[in-house]
C-alpha cells in the first residue's frame, strides 16, 4: 500500500490531501508563517490520524510529497529579501528605475489607478544606489563591440560589497544572444569574492540563465525578483523539508509551478513558485471537469485571505499571462492565468470615510494571526467570518471540527462598534451587509473576467472550493449568472488535491529572431539550422533536468510553442505548433498554417497579412512527464431522503429572503449519501467548511459525494 501527500501552504491555513490504498484523507492546520514546516506537519498528522496510522507509518509508505506555497509571495509583499547588487551595462543603470511608461499603474486596482494624485512608481527591490554599470557591450547580433573590462568588474563588485550586497544580479544588454560577458562576470565574483571565505554565502544570478529573452527591462526585473526571493524560499523550504525528513520521509519532494506543472525542489526556481497554490486549484478543476463531463468551468477558491478565479474553456486551461505581474513588477515568464482579489474569510470590513462611510470589504485580511475577532486572539477588526458567525451560518462550537472554538460575542462586538453603530443599523443587518458586499465583489470579478474573454457566465458550471467557498458560493455564483454550482467533499483542501492532478512539467524559453516566411509571398525559409539549433539547445536542458529527476528520456513528451508576428507588426502571438524540428518546406508551411489559423480565430480573417512575411521571435519548449491521476471513489445511490442521522438539528439562521432569523435544518456533510436531495434553506456542516443553501436552491449529492446546487 502506497500513499501520496499533497500540501498547500496558504496565507491562513495549510491544507493536506492524501491518497492511501484507494482512500482519500484530508487535513488542515493554521499556517505557521515563522516556521512553515510546523503547520505542514500538523496538517499531515491530521491526515495520519484519520487514516488510523502513525506519522512514521504514513511517511514510510509515502511515495511522493508535492508542495505549493505562498513563501515567495509573502516575501515579496513583506520585502523581507536580502540586500542585492545589480550589475548592468555602463550607461543603462537606470533601466529598472525608468521602467515602462505604464509602470505607474502596474499592480494597482482600478480605484487606485484612477487616483492619479497618489500614484507612484514601485520601489525596486534593488535600488539605484545598489546598481552599477560595467564597461562592456554586445550588440543586437550577439557580437562583442566593447570587450569586458575585468578590472572594472572587480572594482564595481567590491563597491557593492562595501555597501552591503549579499548577492548579485547580472543583466547585460543582449546577453540572451551571447552570454559570454555575463558568465565571465560570474566567474570573477566566484573566484575572487566567494569560496571558503566568511560572508561568501551569496548567489550570483545571470539574466541569460534565468530569463534568456529580449526586452532588457522585463529580463532584468525577472532575474531581480528571482534573486530576491531565492534565499527566503530556500530557507523556508529547507525548514519544511527538514520537518518531513525528521518524520521519516526519505523520498522526493516536488514543488508546484505557476506554469501548471511541477518539478523536483532542486530543479525549481523561486519565481516559479509564486501563486502556485491558485494554479494547482485551476489544474485540479480541469481534472475534475473531465471526470464530471463538463467542458466550460469557472473555478473559484475563497480561502482565508483571497478569492482566486480561473476559467476553463473546452476542457483546456491554456489561458496564460504572457507578462504577468508579481506584486507591482512585470516579469517575462509564462504563468497560467488566475485572477485574485482580496476577498476571504479573514477579509476585514471597514468604512470608507472618503466615500461617505461606504462599507468596503478587503483587500486587507486578518490572516490567521490575530485572525477575525471571533478567533479570540486579539483581533478587533470585523471580518467576513465574524459576519458568518453572527448570521448563524458558521457554528462557533464546530469550527475546524470543534478543535477551535469561536467567540460569537467578540464577533458581535466588533461588528457593532466598527460597522453597525456608525451606520445606525442593527448588528445582524450590518453582518448581512458585509456578506452582500463581499459576495458582490466576487460576483463582479467573475462576470467581468468571463465577459472580457468573450464568454457568457451562464454557459459555465462553477466549482466552489476553499475554506469559505461553500458558505458564499450561492451568494456570488448565482449573482454572476451561473446556473449550476458544485462543491466537493474536500473543497477546503482542493488546491492540495490539484497538485495530485499535475504532470511533471519543465518550460524552457529562448528569444531568437528567425524569419519563417519572406515578405511578398509564401516563400518559406530554406536554412533550418538556426531554428533546429535553438530547439536542440532547449531540448538538451530539458533532458538534463528531467533525467536528473530520475525519469527516463523515453517518458518525456516534448511540445513547442513559438512567438510569431507578421512583418511590420510590433506584438507577437504565441502559437502551439506540431513540428518540433524543421526538415523540409512542408514543416515550415505547417507552422505558418497553424499560426494563421489561431491568428484568424482571434483577430478575424481580415487581419491575416502573409504579404508582410512572418518572423519567429521566441521559442518555448515544454517537457512533460505524464503522471497518474487520482481516482476518486464512487458511491451507489441511496435515495432522495437523507438518513435520519444526517440531520443534526436546527438553529436560528438569518435569511435575507425572510428578512430575519428562521429555524433552519443543519446537516452533517459526511453522513449525506449519493442521491440525497435537500432544498434550501439549509446549512450543511463539515469539519473544515460549511455549505450555506439559501431558499429557492436545491442541492443534490452525486456519486462522488459532490454537492450540486441549482436554483429551483
Amino acid at each position: 500500500m502506497k500513499a501520496t501527500i499533497d500540501v498547500d501552504v496558504g496565507g491562513t491555513f495549510t491544507d493536506c490531501f492524501a491518497l492511501f490504498d484507494g482512500r482519500v484523507a484530508t487535513g488542515k492546520a493554521p499556517t505557521t508563517r515563522q516556521q512553515l514546516g510546523l503547520g505542514c506537519i500538523q496538517a499531515i498528522s491530521v491526515v495520519a490520524d484519520s487514516l488510523g496510522l502513525s506519522m512514521a507509518e504514513l511517511m514510510k509508505q509515502t511515495e511522493v510529497v508535492r508542495l505549493s506555497s505562498t513563501i515567495a509571495t509573502n516575501a515579496l509583499i513583506q520585502r523581507t529579501g536580502p540586500t542585492l547588487g545589480l550589475i548592468t551595462t555602463e550607461g543603462f543603470e537606470g533601466t529598472v528605475e525608468i521602467g515602462r511608461g505604464g509602470r505607474w499603474i502596474d499592480g494597482l486596482s482600478i480605484r487606485e489607478a484612477r487616483d492619479v494624485a497618489r500614484q507612484s512608481k514601485p520601489k525596486p527591490v534593488i535600488p539605484l544606489e545598489m546598481t552599477v554599470g560595467i564597461k562592456e557591450r554586445i550588440d543586437a547580433r550577439g557580437e562583442i563591440v566593447r570587450p569586458l573590462d575585468e578590472d572594472d568588474v572587480r572594482e564595481k563588485v567590491r563597491h557593492l560589497l562595501n555597501k552591503g550586497a549579499r548577492g548579485f544580479v547580472v543583466a547585460l544588454l543582449w546577453s540572451y544572444l551571447n552570454p559570454v560577458h555575463e558568465r565571465r562576470v560570474k566567474d570573477i565574483i566566484e573566484a575572487e569574492f566567494l569560496g571558503s571565505y566568511l560572508g561568501s554565502d551569496m548567489s550570483v544570478m545571470l539574466s541569460s540563465e534565468v530569463c534568456p529573452k529580449r526586452w532588457e527591462y522585463t529580463r532584468t526585473t525577472t532575474t531581480m525578483l528571482n534573486a530576491y526571493l531565492h534565499s527566503f524560499c530556500q530557507e523556508g523550504l529547507a525548514n519544511l523539508v527538514d520537518e518531513l525528513r525528521g518524520q521519516g520521509y526519505e523520498k522526493v519532494v516536488m514543488l508546484v509551478h505557476n506554469t501548471g506543472g511541477m518539478a523536483e525542489i532542486f530543479r525549481s526556481t523561486a519565481i516559479q513558485t509564486c501563486h502556485a497554490g491558485p494554479v494547482a486549484g485551476l489544474i485540479g478543476s480541469a481534472g475534475m471537469a473531465r471526470t464530471l463531463g463538463y467542458d466550460n468551468v469557472i473555478s473559484t477558491d475563497m480561502g482565508g485571505t483571497s478569492f482566486d478565479l480561473g476559467i476553463i474553456v473546452g476542457g483546456s486551461t491554456r489561458s496564460y499571462q504572457w507578462r504577468p505581474l508579481l506584486d507591482r513588477w512585470q516579469v517575462d515568464m509564462v504563468m497560467l492565468r488566475v485572477d485574485t482579489i482580496g476577498a476571504g474569510g479573514g477579509s476585514i470590513a471597514w468604512l470608507n470615510p472618503a466615500l461617505g462611510n461606504r462599507l468596503e470589504v478587503g483587500p486587507h485580511s486578518a490572516g490567521s494571526e490575530p485572525g477575525p475577532a471571533c478567533y479570540g486572539r486579539g483581533g478587533t477588526e470585523p471580518a467576513v467570518t465574524d459576519a458568518d458567525v453572527v448570521l448563524g451560518y458558521v457554528n462557533p462550537d464546530y469550527f475546524w471540527g470543534g478543535r477551535m472554538k469561536l467567540n460569537k460575542e467578540k464577533a458581535i462586538t466588533a461588528i457593532r462598534e466598527r460597522i453597525a453603530r456608525p451606520l445606525g443599523m442593527d448588528v445582524e443587518q450590518a453582518a448581512l451587509l458585509i456578506k452582500k458586499v463581499v459576495d458582490a465583489n466576487m460576483a463582479n470579478v467573475i462576470y467581468r473576467e468571463t465577459s472580457l474573454q468573450g464568454y457568457d457566465p451562464g454557459q459555465f458550471v462553477l466549482f466552489a472550493y476553499g475554506g469559505a467557498g461553500a458558505a458564499h458560493c450561492c451568494g456570488y455564483g448565482f449573482q454572476a449568472g451561473v446556473g449550476k454550482i458544485i462543491s466537493f467533499p474536500f473543497s477546503p483542501v482542493f488546491s492540495a488535491y490539484g497538485s495530485a492532478s499535475m504532470d511533471v512539467v519543465h518550460i524552457y524559453e529562448q528569444s531568437r529572431h528567425v524569419p519563417l516566411m519572406a515578405p511578398g509571398g509564401k516563400k518559406y525559409l530554406t536554412d533550418y539550422s538556426e531554428f533546429n539549433e535553438v530547439v536542440q539547445s532547449l531540448k538538451q536542458k530539458a533532458l538534463r533536468d528531467v533525467q536528473g529527476e530520475g525519469f527516463p528520456a523515453e517518458d518525456i513528451v516534448f511540445s513547442l510553442e513559438l512567438d510569431l508576428k507578421y512583418g511590420g507588426q510590433i506584438h507577437t502571438h504565441r502559437a502551439a505548433v506540431s513540428r518540433l524540428l524543421l526538415e523540409k518546406e512542408e514543416d515550415a508551411k505547417a507552422i505558418y498554417e497553424q499560426f494563421e489559423k489561431e491568428y484568424e480565430e482571434i483577430y478575424s480573417a481580415f487581419a491575416v497579412y502573409p504579404e508582410g512575411g512572418v518572423d519567429i521571435h521566441g521559442f518555448v519548449l515544454r517537457a512533460t512527464v505524464p503522471q497518474p491521476r487520482p481516482e476518486l471513489p464512487t458511491h451507489a445511490a441511496k435515495g432522495e431522503q437523507p438518513r435520519r442521522q444526517a440531520l443534526k438539528g436546527k438553529r436560528d439562521t438569518y435569511w435575507e429572503e425572510y428578512q430575519g432569523f428562521r429555524q433552519t435544518p443543519i446537516y452533517e456533510q459526511k453522513l449525506l449519501e449519493c442521491g440525497n436531495v435537500i432544498e434550501g434553506p439549509a446549512v450543511i456542516e463539515a469539519e473544515t467548511t460549511t455549505t450555506v443553501l439559501p431558499p429557492g436552491v436545491r442541492l443534490v449529492v452525486d456519486k462522488f459525494l459532490n454537492l450540486v446546487m441549482e436554483k429551483i
